[in-house]
């Protein structure tokens, strides 16, 4: 008796590349089965292109692992541009055989797959660290300073410690070796990480802050200037968290 075409469906969307079943299902001229074949090829090719792109992007580590350093680092930051709320830097050392193939810049990554991959950087890193500067340091440095402040803080906790850093677009206060890449974050698995490592973090630290002071919509805007956050600002004026010399929260406060 010959499968249903509902059983090969279900089975399909389980299966590898490699499935011993696919030369009987290839044959199998009923269209709904060869419907299914055709979108479980579709899937597979999308897969190896990503899988394609994710080596790729291990293009600048691999040269650093093979010249002896082990602890390579990938350090990134998120919110350098919201009106609200600090900024905050991660910084990933992945082991060589890390296999999320998704993990790029967090900007091109879904909430849901950021909150996917996160858990997968957590559980399978060597070591990553988490640096936050708040919107006071950020109103007495500049935000570009902080950034930096931030980044530094990620990288002096890891543990074990980084011996090369990986940098997207900046340079930290350290003497470690390290390489600013504009768009690292595209470029690096490693930088793309703590992309969304950083990512993740800070969107978690605004949606408590929207809890602490409702009526700015701070858990959807993150602390950027939306129409929600700027009529709440309007109305409500600044919270401890907004940056005074940024605008138009400096034109409230004068």
């Amino acid at each position: 008796m010959s499968e249903t075409i509902a059983s090969i469906k279900a089975a399909l969307k389980e299966a590898a590349s490699d499935d011993s079943r696919l030369a009987t299902w290839r044959l199998d001229d009923r269209k709904g089965v060869q419907a299914a074949i055709l979108a479980f090829d579709r899937r597979q090719k999308k897969l190896a292109e990503q899988e394609a792109a994710f080596l790729s992007r291990f293009a600048l580590e691999e040269p650093l692992w093979a010249a002896g350093y082990q602890n390579i680092a990938g350090v990134d930051e998120v919110g350098r541009g919201p009106l609200a709320g600090p900024v905050v830097a991660a910084a990933v050392i992945l082991p060589k055989d890390f296999d999320q193939y998704g993990v790029i810049d967090s900007k091109q990554v879904s909430e849901k797959h950021r909150l996917e991959y996160v858990q997968a950087i957590k559980d399978e890193a060597i070591a990553y660290g988490i640096g936050v500067v708040n919107a006071q340091v950020i109103d007495e440095v500049n935000i570009y300073q902080a950034s930096r402040l931030a980044m530094k803080e990620a990288v002096e906790q890891l543990q074990p410690k980084a011996d090369y850093l990986l940098v997207d677009a900046m340079t930290i206060d350290t003497d470690l070796p390290q390489q600013s890449l504009i768009k690292g974050d595209a470029r690096s698995n490693s930088i793309g990480a703590a992309s969304i490592l950083a990512k993740v973090t800070r969107d978690q630290m605004m949606a408590d802050y929207s809890r602490e002071y409702p009526g700015y919509d701070f858990a959807h805007n993150a602390g950027y200037g939306t129409a929600k956050h700027l009529s709440g600002l309007a109305e409500l004026g600044p919270t401890p968290i907004h940056r005074r010399t940024f605008e138009p929260v400096k034109k409230l406060l004068s």
